[in-house]
């Protein structure tokens, strides 16, 4: 870093250089005056210097260079807030060393700090702890921070830094000449596909002492080591080998010549197996080598790529090699001289993930025709900064001043070589890599007549060092000087050193020139960049110069070249900031579609000019829809108007880029029968290509223009059509309709004839468009852009236009009766956002604190019947603790399904989409399991017996999803990222917003094993509910002695017990559908996130015995129920009893236990029926082995259910309820269905 003359310039000492004060230049008495005068005036002003001594925020981008902190290796001043930011070309990493460091130490750093930002982490530096360590950062900027508080100053930092190249484009690759030893090849991870097609590029050389004419640049071959591709050399010339057929490249590169030589030279190959030719591209030249014998063969794919030879018999070529890039297809002469840096290998690419290249392989090196500049390691010293180059700029400059005596009689010219040749040969060994750029001699006129009589002459020799500190060592000019003094006796004889004096080149001062421009202090040779005045994009330099005279820095005028009205400058400009790569916001992007506006505007636009405004439209498209929103609509205007304004020559004009594609044909109005313009991908290019009348398969859109199309304007508007225009949209992010958020899910393509209106035509216009995506289930609308909807906004709007029958899956036919922008709009009610963020986010405030509630509440039924076994003895409690193991699970993993997807792990979010969709099903699974176990115990008969019932019962449950899950993941061919992953859940009306969810991101899986599934679940369990009900309804309707009031709660009860527990509300999904969408959503989400709860409080906390069990095990005082109340241990010990001897089929004894079971609630209840199941009838004889005996003398063991609640309710007392109750409480059935 430069540093003022007055404050650290350093004189030879009085003691030691004595004998030669008196030799001082004149020039130099006279710049000493100067310097106190000076240094008064800083004294005098340094106390209104209240922001340091010099500007300590700015930007470094040379390769190297050194900053301190303010006023170093002074105190640094108080209240600072510094900050650099070190930048280098992408491939490259900052490495940053501090040279002295010593900041006010504190706990924390909470006083005085310095801030280095690596790219990664943050960290806060103090005391002197950093003092001779480096950083490195994680990207190609670093950032470091510094601030100071109002008390205790230290002596600060002094820190240099080095830009270290990191990447491929960097560096080349020496090729190995030893097969298999330090081999270079590509990377394991890198797989090869089978080649028909190919083409390969790279850069090489060849040393020029090598005179062997056999040699490879690279080998392929498969697993079992033989060759199927290469290039290389023989005596018969260039040969390509493809699967063992060599095919010599003769007229396409010299056979007798080299074509490598010692400087890169690139060839590019393309090989086409269906043709069976080979096309070379080399010094701008395109020749094309036909080998038959390629015909048909195929290179086979998973094979090694080396580069040299990989055999003994043939060695490597001895050389260098670069940018080797490998694409699967061919590519065109064209394509191959307009083949970029930025055009990327699908194969293979010259970048480091690409290859596996041992260390001592690569090179740095400068120059690269692909890479970025890279600081050279030369020694040798150049003579000036015209050989230098770069190296200059930003270069850190000391200017010497020596005096020297010479007793022989040399001219001026003798006395500069020998300077010359002893700074040279004085600084060439050095730690430090420094340059001598220049050196001016002046002979000491007056001393030389005072030291006549002894022949002596003096002379004051000037020189300019440059110095990169490109070992990361700050120089100081104390080391300088020493060097030289230390070095006076290597000088030739006759010569000697007397004095000795070494300071920095000054700064260009800060200043404002022309006003509205400010510079700041800006080291010499550095070019300073800011913006032109009122523009956030043009920008003005100035640079700080070198004089080479008396090697002082000063100004050069400022250069707003770039800051006039000049069109083309301005777009070459906005092309530059909109390039690939460039951050764009909104603002950004709104102020160059502004530029763009006022140039389409006002001037005169030629195809060279049109053809960088569609570029700079092309590169705004890729931005993000809500970075294009608020210029959305200037865009379109500004697009048309250029189509409309473009001057071409001949009959059409098109412009085609990645993203948007222009045409322009001339028209003649009176002789017009019609026409057609079709936009269709260009062959292995990225580009489009715009057809005029041609009928194109496989174009993207294309609209047919009918021969009546001007026959209702009138003779104004006839006689001035000139053209008409076409435009087609790869991206639709200018297309934002907020009261419409259905997808747009074609390209969007428009047509206009001149400026004038075309609607109400007699024949429609045909337009065809593809579809970005194929619709299975296509719903298409026809729309066009109309520019008047939203407030001038624009609006996709249907009128006048409808979709045709040839429409399919692939693409969308819209006949029109008017021109302008069309697309085709898709209503699928799964992917169109009806739900305005307000109740978004009360649906999504709902369900998680639903399910929640539900999770715990599954866990307290499960553990409830857990804990307590005599709860769990019958038959619907087990299937009942299923479906809250599965309510449970499902419930969990919904909520921990956003915070897993956040992690941005493929196979994490895909295992828990996976469990979700299975807990889902088995949720499905259980309830109807429910329903099939209700119709078998009360519809089909009492006693059925069936082996191993809940064992079959849990393979159904819990089998069935998994078979799902698993075929479904097994449809997917091992990619199951197609079948489940992360999509964006909760979406805007624009597309904004939402929540990363892990889920089904197939449509067809999502509604056949979802929607589908449950469908079948549902409609079973509708129909088991209505028969329950009718069962139930029709028995409690004979009880005459219940008010109606109390059968319509009773049978209130059953219907919402019944609908929870078999999941009927999750019916509401299929109401939830058009105006009706979001009253059904809420109520689903509801009662659905709520299943748990309602379970819980129906069929476990309202259940008779469950409360007798908490009140015995949970409860103490006098809510606790004692061991022998109601459930006693008589009637315990006769159900056990009972229950052990009903083994296939359902006794009499088993039916008066359960009777006696059911009707526990009063003591006296319980007896009287004992007592009159004792006397009056046969059938419920305490007996294990009755039997029940028809008419006709058979026994059966089958009795329907219609009997058995009949004969229950004859020997019931009549206010004994418990039989209904219990059979909707999940527990009716605890001995009644034995199996």
């Amino acid at each position: 870093m430069s540093r003022s003359p007055v404050h650290h310039r350093r004189r030879s000492q009085p003691s030691r250089m004595s004998h030669v004060s008196e030799m001082w230049c004149y020039h130099w008495k006279w710049k000493l005056q100067h310097c106190l005068c000076l240094f008064t005036t800083y004294v005098i002003c340094m106390q209104q210097a209240a922001h340091g001594c010099y500007d300590c925020r700015i930007v470094l981008t040379d390769p190297s260079g050194v900053f301190t902190s303010p006023c170093f290796p002074s105190d640094y001043p108080n209240s600072q807030a510094c900050k650099w930011i070190i930048r280098a070309p992408h491939g490259f990493i900052i490495q940053l060393t501090f040279i002295d460091f010593d900041i006010e130490e504190a706990p924390g750093c909470i006083y005085d700090s310095l801030t280095l930002d690596n790219g990664e982490s943050p960290m806060n530096l103090c005391g002197i702890t950093a003092k001779g360590l480096s950083y490195n950062s994680t990207g190609n900027e670093m950032i470091v921070s510094f601030k100071s508080d109002f008390s205790i100053q230290k002596k600060g930092f002094n820190a240099t830094y080095v830009r270290i190249a990191v990447s491929l484009r960097n560096q080349k690759v020496i090729i190995p000449q030893v097969p298999d030893v330090d081999a270079v090849s590509v990377a394991e991870t890198v797989l090869v596909p089978d080649l028909s097609q190919f083409t390969l590029c790279f850069e090489a050389t060849k040393g020029s002492s090598d005179d062997n004419d056999d040699w490879k640049v690279f080998s392929y071959t498969d697993p079992l080591s033989t060759e199927f591709f290469s290039f290389g050399k023989t005596t018969k010339g260039h040969f390509l080998s493809i699967s063992g057929t060599q095919c010599i490249l003769e007229n396409a590169l010299p056979r007798n010549a080299e074509f490598f030589t010692g400087t890169f030279q690139q060839l590019c190959v393309v090989g086409d197996s269906f043709s069976g030719s080979i096309g070379i591209y080399a010094k701008s030249t395109y020749h094309i080598v036909y080998c038959p014998s390629i015909f048909g063969k195929v290179i086979p794919g998973n094979g090694r790529l080396v580069l040299g030879s990989n055999s003994n018999e043939v060695s490597s070529l001895n050389g260098d090699i670069y940018n080797f890039r490998l694409w699967n297809f061919t590519m065109n002469a064209q394509t191959l001289a307009n083949l970029s840096c930025d055009v990327k290998g699908n194969i293979v690419d010259w970048e480091n993930e690409f290859w596996s290249i041992p260390t001592s392989a690569l090179k740095a090196e400068n120059n690269l025709s692909c890479g970025s500049y890279l600081i050279p390691s030369s020694a040798i010293e150049p003579t000036s900064c015209a050989n230098l180059g770069s190296l200059c700029q930003g270069g850190l400059f000391y200017r010497i001043s020596i005096t020297i005596s010479s007793s022989n009689s040399n001219s001026v010219s003798k006395v500069h070589d020998v300077v010359a040749e002893w700074l040279n040969r004085t600084f060439q060994n050095w730690n430090y890599t420094v340059y001598v750029v220049n050196i001016s001699i002046h002979p000491n006129s007056i001393k030389e007549r005072v030291r006549e009589k002894r022949s002596i002459k003096s002379f004051c020799v000037l020189a300019l060092l440059v110095y990169n500190s490109t070992n990361n060592i700050d120089l100081e000019e104390e080391d300088i000087r020493q060097k030289l003094i230390n070095n006076n006796g290597t000088m030739e004889e006759g010569y000697k050193l007397h004095t000795v004096d070494v300071d920095p080149v000054e700064k260009c001062l800060a200043e404002e020139n022309p006003p509205n421009y400010f510079w700041p202090d800006t080291r010499p040779t550095v070019t300073n960049i800011t913006l032109c005045h009122g523009s956030s994009v043009q920008t003005a330099s100035r640079t700080c110069y070198l004089g080479l005279q008396n090697y002082t820095s000063y100004w050069g005028q400022p250069d707003l070249r770039n800051c006039t009205e000049n069109a083309a400058d301005i777009a070459n400009q906005l092309l530059n900031l909109t390039g690939e790569g460039q951050q764009l916001t909104s603002d950004k992007v709104n102020d160059v579609v502004q530029k763009l506006k006022k140039i389409v505007n006002d001037e005169e636009i030629d195809e060279s000019l049109g053809s960088t405004v569609v570029t700079i439209f092309s590169n705004i498209l890729t931005s993000s829809d809500s970075v294009l929103a608020a210029s959305s609509s200037e865009a379109l205007k500004t697009i048309d108007a250029l189509a409309l304004k473009i001057q071409f020559t001949g009959p059409s004009m098109s412009i085609s880029t990645r993203n948007l594609a222009l045409g322009v044909s001339t028209m003649n109005s009176t002789s017009f029968k019609g026409g057609s313009f079709s936009v269709s991908p260009q062959n292995n290019a990225s580009d489009f290509q715009i057809d005029f009348d041609k009928d194109q398969t496989n174009a993207f859109a294309s609209v047919v223009l009918p021969p009546s199309l001007l026959k209702n304007l009138s003779q104004d508007e006839f006689e001035v059509i000139s053209r008409a225009q076409f435009t087609f949209f790869n991206k639709n992010g200018l297309f934002q309709d907020a009261e419409n958020p259905a997808n747009l899910t074609s390209f969007v393509v428009a047509c206009s004839i001149g400026n004038i209106t075309i609607q109400d035509l007699q024949d429609y216009v045909k337009v065809t468009i593809k579809h970005t995506k194929i619709q299975e289930d296509p719903k298409p609308t026809c729309v066009f852009w109309d520019m008047n909807k939203n407030g001038g906004n624009g609006g996709w709007n249907p009128a006048g236009c409808q979709v045709d029958a040839e429409s399919n899956e692939n693409e969308t036919v819209c006949l029109c009766n008017h021109l302008t922008h069309f697309g085709v709009l898709m209503d699928l009610q799964r992917t169109v956002t009806q739900i305005d963020p307000q109740n978004t986010k009360v649906l999504t405030f709902i369900t998680y604190i639903g399910c929640g509630i539900s999770a715990i509440f599954s866990a307290a039924t499960l553990l409830t019947y857990i804990a307590f076994e005599k709860l769990r003895r019958d038959y619907p409690s087990k299937i009942l603790m299923n479906l809250s193991t599965a309510l449970l699970f499902l419930n969990l993993i919904f909520l921990l399904d956003g915070w897993i997807a956040s992690f941005d792990i493929d196979g994490l979010c895909i295992a828990v989409a996976a469990l979700l969709h299975f807990f889902l099903l088995a949720t499905f699974t259980w309830m109807g399991l429910e329903a099939v176990h209700m119709y078998i115990a009360l519809v089909k008969v009492f006693n059925t017996y069936i082996r191993r019932y809940i064992l079959k019962f849990c393979i159904i449950g819990w089998g069935l999803p998994a078979l799902v899950i698993a075929i479904v993941l097994a449809s997917a061919n091992t990619n199951a990222s197609h079948v489940y992953g992360k999509e964006l859940y909760g979406k805007d009306a624009n597309g904004q917003g939402g929540d990363d969810f892990c889920w089904i991101k197939n449509e067809v899986v999502f509604y056949v094993t979802c929607a589908g599934y449950f469908g079948i679940m549902f409609l079973m369990n509708i129909a088991m509910f209505i028969v329950v009900m009718v069962q139930i309804c029709g028995r409690n309707g004979k009880r005459t002695n219940r008010s109606l009031k109390e059968e319509i709660l009773r049978n209130l009860r059953s219907v919402v017990s019944l609908t929870f527990l078999l999941g009927m509300t999750w019916g509401f999904a299929f109401f939830a559908w058009g105006p009706l969408t979001l009253p059904f959503l809420y109520l689903f989400s509801i009662f659905n996130s709520l299943q748990g709860l309602f379970i819980f409080v129906f069929h476990c906390a309202m259940k008779e015995n469950v409360q007798k069990q908490w009140r015995r095990h949970l409860c103490c005082g006098r809510f606790r129920l004692a061991d022998n109340s109601d459930w006693s241990k008589t009637a315990t010990n006769i159900i056990k009893k009972s229950s052990d001897n009903l083994g296939k089929s359902l006794s009499s004894s088993s039916i008066g236990s359960n009777s006696t079971y059911l009707t526990s609630k009063s003591k006296s209840t319980t007896n009287m029926y004992c007592k009159r199941n004792s006397h009056t009838e046969n059938v419920f004889l305490d007996k294990p082995s009755s039997k029940f005996a028809q008419e006709d003398g058979e026994q059966t063991s089958i009795i329907p259910v219609h009997q058995v609640i009949d004969k229950v309710k004859g020997y019931c007392n009549p206010h004994s309820d418990n039989f209904y109750k219990n059979i909707i409480m999940s527990d009716t059935f605890s001995h009644s269905t034995k199996f």
